[in-house]
Protein backbone atom coordinates (compact mmCIF):
# COMPACT_ATOMS: atom_id res chain seq x y z
CA UNK A 1 0.00 0.00 0.00
CA UNK A 2 3.12 2.28 -0.02
CA UNK A 3 2.78 3.88 -3.24
CA UNK A 4 -1.07 4.00 -3.36
CA UNK A 5 -2.90 7.14 -3.60
CA UNK A 6 -4.38 8.58 -0.60
CA UNK A 7 -8.13 9.36 -1.03
CA UNK A 8 -8.90 10.29 2.03
CA UNK A 9 -6.82 11.87 4.85
CA UNK A 10 -7.97 12.29 8.58
CA UNK A 11 -5.80 14.64 10.95
CA UNK A 12 -6.20 14.91 14.73
CA UNK A 13 -10.33 14.90 14.54
CA UNK A 14 -12.13 15.70 17.66
CA UNK A 15 -15.67 15.47 18.46
CA UNK A 16 -16.85 16.86 21.89
CA UNK A 17 -20.69 17.15 22.29
CA UNK A 18 -21.18 19.65 25.21
CA UNK A 19 -23.32 18.74 28.42
CA UNK A 20 -25.26 21.41 29.54
CA UNK A 21 -26.22 21.66 33.34
CA UNK A 22 -30.66 21.18 33.92
CA UNK A 23 -32.10 24.57 34.55
CA UNK A 24 -32.70 28.07 33.13
CA UNK A 25 -29.14 29.21 32.28
CA UNK A 26 -28.16 25.77 30.80
CA UNK A 27 -24.60 26.25 31.55
CA UNK A 28 -21.78 24.15 30.16
CA UNK A 29 -20.71 21.46 32.55
CA UNK A 30 -18.48 19.64 30.57
CA UNK A 31 -18.70 18.01 26.78
CA UNK A 32 -18.80 14.18 25.98
CA UNK A 33 -15.67 12.92 23.80
CA UNK A 34 -16.92 10.99 21.38
CA UNK A 35 -13.99 10.95 19.13
CA UNK A 36 -10.79 12.30 21.04
CA UNK A 37 -7.72 12.92 18.77
CA UNK A 38 -7.75 10.52 15.85
CA UNK A 39 -6.11 10.21 12.58
CA UNK A 40 -5.69 8.14 9.77
CA UNK A 41 -6.18 7.54 5.38
CA UNK A 42 -7.78 5.83 3.56
CA UNK A 43 -5.97 4.89 0.05
CA UNK A 44 -7.86 4.40 -2.90
CA UNK A 45 -9.63 1.50 -3.97
CA UNK A 46 -9.23 -0.50 -0.41
CA UNK A 47 -11.60 -1.16 2.75
CA UNK A 48 -10.80 0.26 5.54
CA UNK A 49 -12.18 -1.38 8.31
CA UNK A 50 -13.29 0.29 11.42
CA UNK A 51 -13.63 -1.84 15.11
CA UNK A 52 -14.82 -1.57 18.39
CA UNK A 53 -17.49 -2.01 20.54
CA UNK A 54 -20.32 0.28 20.90
CA UNK A 55 -19.94 3.50 21.95
CA UNK A 56 -16.54 3.65 21.11
CA UNK A 57 -16.59 6.63 18.56
CA UNK A 58 -16.68 4.76 15.31
CA UNK A 59 -20.09 5.61 13.34
CA UNK A 60 -19.28 9.53 15.31
CA UNK A 61 -16.03 9.47 13.22
CA UNK A 62 -17.91 8.67 9.75
CA UNK A 63 -20.50 11.60 10.74
CA UNK A 64 -18.06 13.92 11.51
CA UNK A 65 -16.11 13.97 8.41
CA UNK A 66 -19.37 14.26 6.54
CA UNK A 67 -20.17 17.06 8.79
CA UNK A 68 -23.45 15.53 9.69
CA UNK A 69 -21.67 16.86 13.21
CA UNK A 70 -19.29 19.64 13.04
CA UNK A 71 -16.16 18.53 14.63
CA UNK A 72 -14.49 20.26 17.49
CA UNK A 73 -10.83 19.90 15.78
CA UNK A 74 -9.03 18.62 13.47
CA UNK A 75 -8.82 18.38 9.89
CA UNK A 76 -10.43 16.05 6.67
CA UNK A 77 -9.07 15.57 3.45
CA UNK A 78 -10.62 14.45 0.35
CA UNK A 79 -8.63 14.37 -2.73
CA UNK A 80 -6.73 17.29 -0.98
CA UNK A 81 -9.87 19.36 -0.21
CA UNK A 82 -10.55 20.32 3.60
CA UNK A 83 -13.77 19.21 4.09
CA UNK A 84 -14.15 21.38 7.02
CA UNK A 85 -13.35 24.18 5.32
CA UNK A 86 -16.35 24.40 2.59
CA UNK A 87 -19.11 25.98 2.59
CA UNK A 88 -23.48 24.75 2.06
CA UNK A 89 -23.13 24.43 -1.75
CA UNK A 90 -19.07 22.81 -2.33
CA UNK A 91 -19.91 20.58 0.52
CA UNK A 92 -23.15 19.37 -0.78
CA UNK A 93 -21.57 18.30 -4.27
CA UNK A 94 -18.32 16.80 -2.55
CA UNK A 95 -21.04 14.84 -0.26
CA UNK A 96 -22.48 13.38 -3.21
CA UNK A 97 -19.09 11.48 -3.58
CA UNK A 98 -19.33 10.44 -0.02
CA UNK A 99 -22.86 8.61 0.59
CA UNK A 100 -23.01 6.59 3.53
CA UNK A 101 -25.17 3.18 3.71
CA UNK A 102 -26.70 3.24 7.07
CA UNK A 103 -27.48 0.41 9.91
CA UNK A 104 -31.01 0.19 10.10
CA UNK A 105 -32.59 -0.52 6.93
CA UNK A 106 -35.58 -0.11 8.40
CA UNK A 107 -35.24 3.08 9.17
CA UNK A 108 -32.89 4.98 6.41
CA UNK A 109 -35.41 4.30 3.91
CA UNK A 110 -38.87 6.96 3.67
CA UNK A 111 -41.49 4.40 3.41
CA UNK A 112 -43.75 7.22 2.09
CA UNK A 113 -41.50 6.83 -0.65
CA UNK A 114 -41.53 4.25 -4.10
CA UNK A 115 -38.06 2.73 -4.41
CA UNK A 116 -37.47 4.21 -7.62
CA UNK A 117 -37.76 7.67 -5.80
CA UNK A 118 -35.54 6.79 -3.32
CA UNK A 119 -33.06 5.17 -5.49
CA UNK A 120 -33.82 8.72 -7.74
CA UNK A 121 -33.51 10.94 -5.13
CA UNK A 122 -29.27 11.83 -5.16
CA UNK A 123 -29.96 12.10 -9.13
CA UNK A 124 -32.46 14.72 -8.39
CA UNK A 125 -30.17 16.68 -5.65
CA UNK A 126 -27.36 16.57 -7.81
CA UNK A 127 -28.93 17.72 -11.45
CA UNK A 128 -27.05 14.20 -12.45
CA UNK A 129 -30.17 12.80 -14.82
CA UNK A 130 -33.80 13.17 -15.46
CA UNK A 131 -36.91 11.63 -17.23
CA UNK A 132 -35.98 8.16 -19.37
CA UNK A 133 -32.38 8.73 -18.20
CA UNK A 134 -33.16 9.12 -14.89
CA UNK A 135 -35.46 6.07 -14.83
CA UNK A 136 -33.19 3.66 -16.72
CA UNK A 137 -30.53 4.63 -14.30
CA UNK A 138 -33.00 3.51 -11.73
CA UNK A 139 -33.56 0.39 -12.96
CA UNK A 140 -30.05 -0.46 -13.78
CA UNK A 141 -29.08 0.31 -10.23
CA UNK A 142 -31.76 -2.34 -9.29
CA UNK A 143 -30.17 -4.39 -11.19
CA UNK A 144 -26.81 -4.00 -10.07
CA UNK A 145 -27.56 -4.54 -6.34
CA UNK A 146 -29.85 -8.04 -7.62
CA UNK A 147 -33.55 -7.07 -7.47
CA UNK A 148 -35.45 -6.65 -9.76
CA UNK A 149 -35.11 -3.97 -11.91
CA UNK A 150 -39.53 -3.96 -12.64
CA UNK A 151 -39.77 -2.93 -8.58
CA UNK A 152 -39.29 0.42 -8.91
CA UNK A 153 -43.02 1.47 -7.69
CA UNK A 154 -42.83 -0.63 -4.71
CA UNK A 155 -42.40 0.69 -1.00
CA UNK A 156 -39.95 -0.34 0.91
CA UNK A 157 -42.20 -2.08 2.92
CA UNK A 158 -42.65 -4.86 0.63
CA UNK A 159 -38.98 -5.83 1.01
CA UNK A 160 -37.00 -7.96 3.18
CA UNK A 161 -34.41 -6.62 5.52
CA UNK A 162 -31.67 -7.65 3.32
CA UNK A 163 -33.67 -6.80 0.17
CA UNK A 164 -33.82 -2.68 2.03
CA UNK A 165 -30.37 -2.48 2.47
CA UNK A 166 -29.33 -3.47 -1.24
CA UNK A 167 -31.86 -0.47 -2.36
CA UNK A 168 -29.84 1.55 0.34
CA UNK A 169 -26.72 0.44 -1.25
CA UNK A 170 -28.68 1.55 -4.66
CA UNK A 171 -29.47 4.97 -3.30
CA UNK A 172 -25.38 5.40 -2.24
CA UNK A 173 -24.68 4.48 -5.64
CA UNK A 174 -26.93 6.58 -7.50
CA UNK A 175 -24.74 9.65 -7.60
CA UNK A 176 -21.42 8.15 -8.92
CA UNK A 177 -19.74 7.63 -6.03
CA UNK A 178 -15.82 6.95 -6.24
CA UNK A 179 -15.82 6.67 -1.90
CA UNK A 180 -18.59 5.26 0.58
CA UNK A 181 -18.76 5.13 4.05
CA UNK A 182 -20.79 1.70 5.55
CA UNK A 183 -21.67 2.46 8.83
CA UNK A 184 -22.85 -1.11 10.47
CA UNK A 185 -24.83 -2.20 7.20
CA UNK A 186 -24.73 -5.61 8.03
CA UNK A 187 -25.80 -5.76 11.77
CA UNK A 188 -29.41 -5.11 11.58
CA UNK A 189 -29.25 -7.82 9.04
CA UNK A 190 -29.90 -11.97 9.79
CA UNK A 191 -26.53 -13.71 9.87
CA UNK A 192 -27.84 -15.77 6.71
CA UNK A 193 -27.96 -12.47 5.04
CA UNK A 194 -25.04 -11.06 5.83
CA UNK A 195 -22.18 -12.76 4.19
CA UNK A 196 -24.39 -12.07 1.03
CA UNK A 197 -24.65 -8.25 1.52
CA UNK A 198 -20.70 -8.15 2.12
CA UNK A 199 -20.26 -10.44 -1.10
CA UNK A 200 -21.98 -7.48 -3.20
CA UNK A 201 -20.07 -4.89 -1.71
CA UNK A 202 -17.26 -6.75 -2.50
CA UNK A 203 -18.45 -7.50 -5.62
CA UNK A 204 -19.59 -3.95 -6.34
CA UNK A 205 -15.85 -2.51 -5.25
CA UNK A 206 -14.17 -4.77 -7.76
CA UNK A 207 -16.60 -3.66 -10.66
CA UNK A 208 -16.40 0.23 -9.99
CA UNK A 209 -13.15 1.07 -8.04
CA UNK A 210 -14.91 1.75 -5.06
CA UNK A 211 -13.27 2.88 -1.68
CA UNK A 212 -14.93 1.91 1.68
CA UNK A 213 -14.65 2.76 5.19
CA UNK A 214 -16.22 -0.31 6.51
CA UNK A 215 -17.75 0.01 10.46
CA UNK A 216 -18.76 -2.86 12.15
CA UNK A 217 -18.56 -5.18 15.65
CA UNK A 218 -18.08 -7.99 13.66
CA UNK A 219 -14.22 -8.99 13.33
CA UNK A 220 -14.26 -12.18 11.39
CA UNK A 221 -16.66 -10.44 8.84
CA UNK A 222 -14.10 -6.85 8.90
CA UNK A 223 -11.29 -9.95 8.52
CA UNK A 224 -12.67 -10.91 5.44
CA UNK A 225 -13.86 -7.08 3.73
CA UNK A 226 -10.80 -4.77 4.89
CA UNK A 227 -7.85 -4.44 3.63
CA UNK A 228 -6.39 -2.50 6.63
CA UNK A 229 -7.84 -2.32 9.63
CA UNK A 230 -8.39 0.45 12.75
CA UNK A 231 -9.21 -0.36 16.20
CA UNK A 232 -10.98 2.18 18.13
CA UNK A 233 -11.58 2.70 22.18
CA UNK A 234 -13.44 5.08 24.10
CA UNK A 235 -12.63 7.81 21.11
CA UNK A 236 -9.25 6.53 20.25
CA UNK A 237 -7.54 4.78 17.70
CA UNK A 238 -5.91 2.05 19.70
CA UNK A 239 -3.94 -0.27 16.81
CA UNK A 240 -3.81 0.39 13.19
CA UNK A 241 -2.47 -2.49 11.14
CA UNK A 242 -2.81 -3.89 7.48
CA UNK A 243 -5.47 -6.95 8.32
CA UNK A 244 -2.59 -9.96 7.99
CA UNK A 245 -0.31 -7.90 10.28
CA UNK A 246 -3.65 -7.11 12.88
CA UNK A 247 -5.12 -10.60 13.11
CA UNK A 248 -1.95 -12.74 13.22
CA UNK A 249 0.23 -10.79 15.28
CA UNK A 250 -2.06 -8.39 17.00
CA UNK A 251 -0.29 -6.14 19.79
CA UNK A 252 -2.97 -4.49 22.01
CA UNK A 253 -4.24 -5.79 25.00
CA UNK A 254 -7.78 -4.43 23.49
CA UNK A 255 -7.38 -5.67 19.98
CA UNK A 256 -6.39 -9.32 21.45
CA UNK A 257 -9.47 -9.44 23.55
CA UNK A 258 -11.76 -8.78 20.74
CA UNK A 259 -9.94 -11.12 18.78
CA UNK A 260 -10.09 -14.47 21.18
CA UNK A 261 -13.68 -13.73 20.93
CA UNK A 262 -14.38 -14.75 17.80
CA UNK A 263 -14.81 -18.42 17.14
CA UNK A 264 -12.26 -20.56 14.96
CA UNK A 265 -13.92 -23.49 12.88
CA UNK A 266 -11.58 -25.86 14.48
CA UNK A 267 -13.00 -27.59 17.42
CA UNK A 268 -9.36 -29.09 18.75
CA UNK A 269 -7.92 -25.49 17.94
CA UNK A 270 -10.95 -23.83 20.04
CA UNK A 271 -10.94 -26.10 23.02
CA UNK A 272 -6.95 -24.88 24.13
CA UNK A 273 -7.83 -21.21 22.97
CA UNK A 274 -7.79 -19.16 26.25
CA UNK A 275 -10.32 -16.22 25.83
CA UNK A 276 -9.65 -12.92 27.19
CA UNK A 277 -12.70 -11.70 29.52
CA UNK A 278 -12.60 -8.07 29.78
CA UNK A 279 -13.74 -7.09 33.43
CA UNK A 280 -15.88 -4.12 33.82
CA UNK A 281 -17.96 -1.80 31.50
CA UNK A 282 -16.57 0.98 29.05
CA UNK A 283 -15.92 4.35 31.18
CA UNK A 284 -17.92 7.40 30.39
CA UNK A 285 -16.12 9.38 27.60
CA UNK A 286 -17.77 12.21 29.50
CA UNK A 287 -15.29 11.49 31.94
CA UNK A 288 -12.13 8.72 30.22
CA UNK A 289 -9.61 7.88 32.59
CA UNK A 290 -6.24 8.94 33.15
CA UNK A 291 -3.37 8.00 31.33
CA UNK A 292 -4.16 5.02 29.29
CA UNK A 293 -7.92 4.86 28.55
CA UNK A 294 -7.99 1.48 28.46
CA UNK A 295 -6.03 0.89 31.87
CA UNK A 296 -9.24 0.07 34.05
CA UNK A 297 -10.21 -3.24 31.75
CA UNK A 298 -6.75 -3.89 30.68
CA UNK A 299 -5.50 -7.57 32.30
CA UNK A 300 -2.17 -6.45 31.93
CA UNK A 301 -2.11 -2.72 32.91
CA UNK A 302 0.97 -1.35 35.21
CA UNK A 303 1.27 1.74 37.05
CA UNK A 304 2.56 3.79 34.33
CA UNK A 305 -0.98 3.23 32.38
CA UNK A 306 -2.51 4.78 35.23
CA UNK A 307 -0.56 8.08 34.39
CA UNK A 308 0.76 8.80 31.12
CA UNK A 309 -1.37 8.40 28.00
CA UNK A 310 0.73 6.22 25.85
CA UNK A 311 1.64 7.07 21.87
CA UNK A 312 0.29 5.69 19.42
CA UNK A 313 3.59 5.17 17.43
CA UNK A 314 4.63 2.61 14.37
CA UNK A 315 5.71 -0.81 15.98
CA UNK A 316 6.52 -2.21 12.94
CA UNK A 317 5.80 -0.72 9.01
CA UNK A 318 2.65 0.23 8.42
CA UNK A 319 1.22 -1.51 11.93
CA UNK A 320 1.07 1.31 14.81
CA UNK A 321 -0.26 0.79 18.48
CA UNK A 322 -0.76 2.86 21.73
CA UNK A 323 0.85 0.90 24.28
CA UNK A 324 4.05 0.82 26.86
CA UNK A 325 4.33 -2.63 27.30
CA UNK A 326 4.35 -2.58 23.29
CA UNK A 327 8.08 -2.97 22.11
CA UNK A 328 8.86 -2.35 18.59
CA UNK A 329 8.71 -5.87 16.39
Amino acid sequence: MVDKEVLLEVKDLKMHFPVFEEGILKRQIGSIKAVDGISFNVYKGETLGLVGESGCGKSTTARTILQLYKPTAGQAFFRGINLFELKHEDLRKIRSQMPMIFQDPYSSLDPRMTVGNIIAEPMVVNNIAKGSQQTARVQELLGLVGLNPSFTSRYPHEFSGGQRQRIGIARALASNPEFIICDEPISALDVSIQAQVVNLLEKLQNELGLTYIFIAHDMSMVRHISSRVAVMYLGKIVEFANRESLYNNPQHPYTKSLLSAVPIPNPKIERKRKRIILEGDIPSPENPPKGCRFHTRCPVAIDRCKVDDPEFREIAPGHFAACHLVDKL
